[in-house]
Protein backbone atom coordinates (compact mmCIF):
# COMPACT_ATOMS: atom_id res chain seq x y z
CA UNK A 1 0.00 0.00 0.00
CA UNK A 2 1.33 3.44 -0.90
CA UNK A 3 0.44 6.87 0.42
CA UNK A 4 1.64 9.30 -2.28
CA UNK A 5 0.10 12.41 -0.71
CA UNK A 6 1.77 11.69 2.62
CA UNK A 7 5.09 11.01 0.84
CA UNK A 8 4.81 14.30 -1.03
CA UNK A 9 4.10 16.19 2.17
CA UNK A 10 7.16 14.64 3.85
CA UNK A 11 9.32 15.46 0.81
CA UNK A 12 8.14 19.06 0.98
CA UNK A 13 9.15 19.25 4.64
CA UNK A 14 12.59 17.89 3.78
CA UNK A 15 13.10 20.51 1.06
CA UNK A 16 12.25 23.27 3.55
CA UNK A 17 14.57 21.87 6.20
CA UNK A 18 11.67 20.92 8.48
CA UNK A 19 11.60 17.14 8.34
CA UNK A 20 11.72 15.77 11.87
CA UNK A 21 13.69 12.64 12.65
CA UNK A 22 14.38 10.63 15.76
CA UNK A 23 18.04 10.70 16.78
CA UNK A 24 19.82 8.74 19.46
CA UNK A 25 21.73 10.52 22.20
CA UNK A 26 25.42 11.22 21.66
CA UNK A 27 27.82 13.71 23.18
CA UNK A 28 27.41 16.23 26.00
CA UNK A 29 23.78 16.81 26.91
CA UNK A 30 22.74 20.31 25.85
CA UNK A 31 19.42 19.12 24.41
CA UNK A 32 17.35 17.51 27.16
CA UNK A 33 15.39 19.07 30.03
CA UNK A 34 17.25 17.06 32.69
CA UNK A 35 18.24 20.28 34.48
CA UNK A 36 19.29 18.62 37.75
CA UNK A 37 20.84 15.50 36.26
CA UNK A 38 18.36 13.26 38.07
CA UNK A 39 17.07 11.20 35.15
CA UNK A 40 19.89 8.67 35.22
CA UNK A 41 20.90 9.20 38.81
CA UNK A 42 21.55 6.53 41.38
CA UNK A 43 19.07 8.30 43.63
CA UNK A 44 16.14 7.53 41.34
CA UNK A 45 17.43 4.06 40.48
CA UNK A 46 17.46 3.26 44.19
CA UNK A 47 13.97 4.72 44.57
CA UNK A 48 12.68 2.48 41.79
CA UNK A 49 14.36 -0.62 43.24
CA UNK A 50 12.99 0.20 46.69
CA UNK A 51 9.48 0.62 45.30
CA UNK A 52 9.69 -2.69 43.44
CA UNK A 53 10.92 -4.32 46.62
CA UNK A 54 7.85 -2.96 48.41
CA UNK A 55 5.62 -4.55 45.80
CA UNK A 56 4.71 -1.35 43.93
CA UNK A 57 3.45 -2.48 40.51
CA UNK A 58 5.02 -1.42 37.23
CA UNK A 59 1.65 -0.85 35.56
CA UNK A 60 -1.65 0.55 36.81
CA UNK A 61 -3.91 -1.75 34.81
CA UNK A 62 -6.71 0.74 34.40
CA UNK A 63 -7.85 4.32 34.85
CA UNK A 64 -7.74 6.03 38.23
CA UNK A 65 -11.53 5.81 38.45
CA UNK A 66 -11.53 2.05 37.94
CA UNK A 67 -8.89 -0.20 39.52
CA UNK A 68 -5.90 1.92 38.50
CA UNK A 69 -5.83 4.12 41.60
CA UNK A 70 -2.94 3.17 43.88
CA UNK A 71 -1.72 4.40 47.28
CA UNK A 72 1.47 5.66 45.59
CA UNK A 73 -0.64 8.02 43.44
CA UNK A 74 -2.45 9.36 46.48
CA UNK A 75 0.72 9.72 48.54
CA UNK A 76 2.41 11.62 45.71
CA UNK A 77 -0.56 13.97 45.34
CA UNK A 78 -0.69 14.72 49.06
CA UNK A 79 3.06 15.35 49.23
CA UNK A 80 3.04 17.48 46.06
CA UNK A 81 0.18 19.64 47.32
CA UNK A 82 2.05 20.27 50.56
CA UNK A 83 5.36 20.93 48.80
CA UNK A 84 3.94 23.34 46.21
CA UNK A 85 1.58 25.06 48.67
CA UNK A 86 -1.75 24.06 47.14
CA UNK A 87 -4.95 22.63 48.59
CA UNK A 88 -4.77 19.59 46.32
CA UNK A 89 -2.88 18.01 43.45
CA UNK A 90 -3.66 15.59 40.62
CA UNK A 91 -1.10 13.29 39.00
CA UNK A 92 -1.39 13.01 35.23
CA UNK A 93 0.48 10.96 32.63
CA UNK A 94 2.39 13.95 31.23
CA UNK A 95 2.46 17.71 30.80
CA UNK A 96 0.70 17.69 27.43
CA UNK A 97 -2.13 15.60 28.86
CA UNK A 98 -2.30 17.84 31.94
CA UNK A 99 -2.59 21.05 29.92
CA UNK A 100 -5.26 19.45 27.77
CA UNK A 101 -7.18 18.65 30.94
CA UNK A 102 -6.79 22.12 32.46
CA UNK A 103 -7.89 24.16 29.45
CA UNK A 104 -10.56 21.84 28.12
CA UNK A 105 -12.22 21.46 31.52
CA UNK A 106 -11.77 24.31 33.99
CA UNK A 107 -12.65 27.50 32.02
CA UNK A 108 -16.42 27.44 31.50
CA UNK A 109 -18.72 28.72 28.79
CA UNK A 110 -18.79 32.50 28.95
CA UNK A 111 -15.26 32.66 30.39
CA UNK A 112 -12.15 33.98 28.68
CA UNK A 113 -8.82 32.20 28.44
CA UNK A 114 -6.29 34.97 27.99
CA UNK A 115 -2.97 33.42 27.07
CA UNK A 116 0.52 34.57 26.26
CA UNK A 117 1.15 34.46 22.52
CA UNK A 118 4.00 31.95 23.05
CA UNK A 119 2.17 29.52 25.33
CA UNK A 120 2.87 25.82 24.76
CA UNK A 121 1.12 23.80 22.04
CA UNK A 122 -0.52 21.60 24.68
CA UNK A 123 -2.38 24.61 26.06
CA UNK A 124 -3.63 25.45 22.57
CA UNK A 125 -4.85 21.89 22.22
CA UNK A 126 -6.75 22.14 25.48
CA UNK A 127 -8.26 25.48 24.50
CA UNK A 128 -9.38 24.03 21.17
CA UNK A 129 -11.35 21.39 23.03
CA UNK A 130 -12.77 23.75 25.64
CA UNK A 131 -15.88 25.92 25.81
CA UNK A 132 -14.38 29.28 26.75
CA UNK A 133 -13.46 32.09 24.40
CA UNK A 134 -9.69 32.35 23.84
CA UNK A 135 -7.57 35.39 23.10
CA UNK A 136 -3.84 36.04 23.17
CA UNK A 137 -1.77 38.94 24.47
CA UNK A 138 1.70 40.05 23.38
CA UNK A 139 4.46 37.92 24.84
CA UNK A 140 5.29 38.86 28.44
CA UNK A 141 3.29 42.10 28.18
CA UNK A 142 0.99 42.53 31.19
CA UNK A 143 -0.23 45.89 29.90
CA UNK A 144 -1.40 44.26 26.68
CA UNK A 145 -3.12 41.55 28.72
CA UNK A 146 -5.03 44.27 30.60
CA UNK A 147 -5.99 45.89 27.30
CA UNK A 148 -7.40 42.63 25.92
CA UNK A 149 -9.45 42.03 29.08
CA UNK A 150 -10.86 45.56 28.91
CA UNK A 151 -11.84 45.08 25.28
CA UNK A 152 -13.48 41.75 26.06
CA UNK A 153 -15.44 43.23 28.96
CA UNK A 154 -16.51 46.20 26.80
CA UNK A 155 -17.95 43.74 24.27
CA UNK A 156 -20.01 42.09 26.99
CA UNK A 157 -17.69 39.30 28.13
CA UNK A 158 -19.64 37.95 31.10
CA UNK A 159 -17.54 35.29 32.74
CA UNK A 160 -14.28 34.77 34.54
CA UNK A 161 -10.85 35.38 33.05
CA UNK A 162 -8.14 32.70 33.15
CA UNK A 163 -4.68 34.18 32.50
CA UNK A 164 -2.42 31.44 31.12
CA UNK A 165 1.38 31.70 30.95
CA UNK A 166 4.57 29.69 31.26
CA UNK A 167 6.82 30.83 34.07
CA UNK A 168 9.92 29.96 32.00
CA UNK A 169 9.29 29.76 28.27
CA UNK A 170 10.55 26.54 26.79
CA UNK A 171 11.98 27.98 23.57
CA UNK A 172 12.74 31.58 24.57
CA UNK A 173 14.17 30.84 28.02
CA UNK A 174 12.73 34.09 29.36
CA UNK A 175 10.62 34.56 32.49
CA UNK A 176 7.00 35.62 32.73
CA UNK A 177 6.28 38.90 34.60
CA UNK A 178 4.36 37.00 37.27
CA UNK A 179 4.14 39.89 39.75
CA UNK A 180 2.48 42.17 37.21
CA UNK A 181 0.20 39.39 36.00
CA UNK A 182 -0.78 38.49 39.56
CA UNK A 183 -1.71 42.13 40.19
CA UNK A 184 -3.80 42.10 37.03
CA UNK A 185 -5.47 38.87 38.09
CA UNK A 186 -6.30 40.36 41.50
CA UNK A 187 -7.89 43.45 39.90
CA UNK A 188 -9.96 41.35 37.51
CA UNK A 189 -10.81 38.50 39.92
CA UNK A 190 -9.07 36.26 37.39
CA UNK A 191 -7.40 32.87 37.81
CA UNK A 192 -3.68 32.74 37.04
CA UNK A 193 -2.68 29.48 35.33
CA UNK A 194 1.09 28.98 35.39
CA UNK A 195 2.88 26.20 33.56
CA UNK A 196 5.99 25.69 35.70
CA UNK A 197 7.40 22.90 33.50
CA UNK A 198 10.82 24.54 33.06
CA UNK A 199 10.93 26.23 36.48
CA UNK A 200 10.12 23.31 38.76
CA UNK A 201 13.26 22.08 40.48
CA UNK A 202 15.27 25.09 39.34
CA UNK A 203 13.53 28.30 40.45
CA UNK A 204 11.86 29.25 43.71
CA UNK A 205 12.59 28.05 47.24
CA UNK A 206 13.81 24.43 47.05
CA UNK A 207 12.77 24.37 43.38
CA UNK A 208 9.09 25.03 44.04
CA UNK A 209 8.76 27.24 40.95
CA UNK A 210 8.40 30.93 40.20
CA UNK A 211 4.71 31.06 41.10
CA UNK A 212 5.31 29.80 44.62
CA UNK A 213 3.89 32.32 47.06
CA UNK A 214 1.71 34.11 44.50
CA UNK A 215 -1.57 35.03 46.16
CA UNK A 216 -5.03 34.70 44.68
CA UNK A 217 -6.66 31.96 42.62
CA UNK A 218 -3.83 29.94 41.12
CA UNK A 219 -3.41 26.77 39.07
CA UNK A 220 0.12 25.47 38.58
CA UNK A 221 1.49 22.63 36.47
CA UNK A 222 4.71 20.87 37.49
CA UNK A 223 6.03 18.27 35.08
CA UNK A 224 7.90 15.24 36.35
CA UNK A 225 9.90 14.52 33.20
CA UNK A 226 12.16 17.57 33.15
CA UNK A 227 14.20 18.70 36.17
CA UNK A 228 12.57 16.06 38.38
CA UNK A 229 14.02 13.31 36.16
CA UNK A 230 10.97 11.02 36.24
CA UNK A 231 7.68 11.17 34.33
CA UNK A 232 4.13 12.48 34.54
CA UNK A 233 2.82 15.85 35.66
CA UNK A 234 1.19 17.37 38.72
CA UNK A 235 -1.67 19.87 38.57
CA UNK A 236 -1.87 21.89 41.80
CA UNK A 237 -4.94 23.99 42.61
CA UNK A 238 -7.88 24.53 44.93
CA UNK A 239 -9.58 21.29 45.90
CA UNK A 240 -12.78 22.16 44.01
CA UNK A 241 -10.82 22.55 40.76
CA UNK A 242 -9.01 19.24 41.28
CA UNK A 243 -12.35 17.53 41.96
CA UNK A 244 -13.70 19.12 38.77
CA UNK A 245 -10.82 17.62 36.79
CA UNK A 246 -11.42 14.19 38.36
CA UNK A 247 -15.07 14.34 37.34
CA UNK A 248 -14.89 16.05 33.96
CA UNK A 249 -11.40 15.99 32.43
CA UNK A 250 -11.33 13.43 29.64
CA UNK A 251 -7.51 13.12 29.60
CA UNK A 252 -7.83 11.95 33.22
CA UNK A 253 -11.03 9.90 33.09
CA UNK A 254 -10.35 7.94 29.91
CA UNK A 255 -6.62 7.28 30.29
CA UNK A 256 -4.89 4.40 31.99
CA UNK A 257 -3.38 5.73 35.20
CA UNK A 258 0.34 6.55 35.29
CA UNK A 259 2.42 3.67 36.58
CA UNK A 260 2.45 3.46 40.38
CA UNK A 261 6.19 2.85 40.04
CA UNK A 262 6.53 6.22 38.31
CA UNK A 263 4.62 7.88 41.14
CA UNK A 264 7.00 6.33 43.67
CA UNK A 265 10.04 7.60 41.76
CA UNK A 266 8.56 11.09 41.45
CA UNK A 267 7.95 11.12 45.21
CA UNK A 268 11.69 10.50 45.62
CA UNK A 269 12.45 13.45 43.34
CA UNK A 270 10.30 15.80 45.43
CA UNK A 271 11.91 14.50 48.60
CA UNK A 272 15.34 15.14 47.10
CA UNK A 273 14.44 18.78 46.42
CA UNK A 274 13.53 19.19 50.08
CA UNK A 275 16.47 17.26 51.53
CA UNK A 276 19.22 18.28 49.10
CA UNK A 277 19.12 22.07 48.53
CA UNK A 278 22.39 21.74 46.61
CA UNK A 279 20.41 20.34 43.65
CA UNK A 280 18.55 23.57 42.91
CA UNK A 281 21.52 25.68 43.98
CA UNK A 282 23.76 23.85 41.52
CA UNK A 283 21.31 24.57 38.71
CA UNK A 284 21.26 28.24 39.66
CA UNK A 285 25.06 28.40 39.67
CA UNK A 286 25.14 26.86 36.18
CA UNK A 287 22.65 29.52 35.07
CA UNK A 288 24.92 32.30 36.30
CA UNK A 289 27.81 30.81 34.37
CA UNK A 290 25.81 30.27 31.18
CA UNK A 291 24.55 33.87 31.23
CA UNK A 292 28.14 35.11 31.29
CA UNK A 293 29.23 32.69 28.56
CA UNK A 294 26.26 33.65 26.38
CA UNK A 295 26.81 37.38 26.96
CA UNK A 296 30.35 37.01 25.65
CA UNK A 297 28.78 35.79 22.40
CA UNK A 298 26.29 38.67 22.31
CA UNK A 299 23.40 36.47 23.44
CA UNK A 300 21.10 37.42 26.32
CA UNK A 301 20.04 34.64 28.69
CA UNK A 302 17.66 34.63 31.66
CA UNK A 303 17.46 30.96 32.54
CA UNK A 304 18.95 27.54 31.86
CA UNK A 305 17.47 27.73 28.34
CA UNK A 306 19.42 29.86 25.87
CA UNK A 307 18.05 30.39 22.35
CA UNK A 308 20.65 31.03 19.64
CA UNK A 309 18.51 32.59 16.91
CA UNK A 310 19.78 31.79 13.40
CA UNK A 311 16.76 32.64 11.25
CA UNK A 312 16.53 30.03 8.53
CA UNK A 313 15.76 26.37 9.02
CA UNK A 314 18.72 25.18 6.94
CA UNK A 315 21.18 27.40 8.81
CA UNK A 316 19.98 26.06 12.16
CA UNK A 317 20.33 22.48 10.95
CA UNK A 318 23.81 23.15 9.58
CA UNK A 319 25.13 24.72 12.77
CA UNK A 320 23.60 21.95 14.89
CA UNK A 321 25.38 19.39 12.73
CA UNK A 322 28.72 21.19 13.14
CA UNK A 323 28.35 21.28 16.93
CA UNK A 324 27.19 17.68 17.11
CA UNK A 325 30.34 16.65 15.23
CA UNK A 326 32.35 18.38 17.97
CA UNK A 327 30.66 16.33 20.68
CA UNK A 328 27.82 18.62 21.75
CA UNK A 329 24.32 17.11 21.70
CA UNK A 330 22.33 20.16 20.63
CA UNK A 331 19.33 20.31 18.31
CA UNK A 332 17.87 22.71 15.77
CA UNK A 333 14.42 24.06 16.61
CA UNK A 334 12.34 25.12 13.62
CA UNK A 335 8.81 26.32 12.83
CA UNK A 336 6.09 25.60 13.73
CA UNK A 337 7.64 24.99 17.16
CA UNK A 338 8.97 28.57 16.99
CA UNK A 339 7.73 31.50 14.86
CA UNK A 340 8.69 31.61 11.19
CA UNK A 341 12.07 33.19 10.61
CA UNK A 342 13.33 32.40 14.13
CA UNK A 343 14.82 28.93 13.66
CA UNK A 344 17.39 28.42 16.37
CA UNK A 345 19.59 26.26 18.46
CA UNK A 346 18.09 25.64 21.88
CA UNK A 347 20.91 25.41 24.39
CA UNK A 348 19.64 23.58 27.47
CA UNK A 349 22.00 23.58 30.44
CA UNK A 350 21.50 20.22 32.10
CA UNK A 351 22.80 18.73 35.31
CA UNK A 352 25.26 16.50 33.47
CA UNK A 353 27.52 19.26 32.10
CA UNK A 354 30.27 21.20 33.85
CA UNK A 355 31.27 24.85 33.51
CA UNK A 356 34.14 23.88 31.23
CA UNK A 357 31.66 22.14 28.92
CA UNK A 358 29.44 25.23 28.82
CA UNK A 359 32.43 27.42 28.04
CA UNK A 360 33.55 25.06 25.28
CA UNK A 361 30.09 25.05 23.70
CA UNK A 362 29.80 28.82 23.53
CA UNK A 363 33.35 29.10 22.23
CA UNK A 364 32.35 26.72 19.43
CA UNK A 365 29.17 28.71 18.75
CA UNK A 366 31.19 31.93 18.55
CA UNK A 367 33.76 30.35 16.25
CA UNK A 368 31.07 29.01 13.94
CA UNK A 369 29.38 32.40 13.91
CA UNK A 370 32.62 34.08 12.83
CA UNK A 371 33.19 31.48 10.14
CA UNK A 372 29.70 32.07 8.72
CA UNK A 373 30.05 35.86 8.77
Amino acid sequence: MSFPRHRAALDALAQRGRLRQRATTAGLDFASNDYLGLAGSGLLVRAALDALGRGVPVGAGGSRLLRGNHPEHEALEAEAAAFFGAEAALYMGGGFQANQAIFSTLPMQGDLVLHDALIHASAYEGMRLGRAECRSFAHNDAADAARVIAEWRALGGPGRVWIAVESVYSMEGDLAPLSALAELAAREDAVLVVDEAHATGVFGPQGRGLAHGVSGPLVTLHTGGKALGASGALICADKVLIETLVNRARPFIFATAPAPLSAAVLRASLMALQDQPALAEGARQRMVFVREAARACGIAAQSQIVPVILGTDHRALAMAAVLQAQGFDIRAIRPPTVPKGTARLRVSVTGSVAEKDIAALFAAIAAEGRAAA
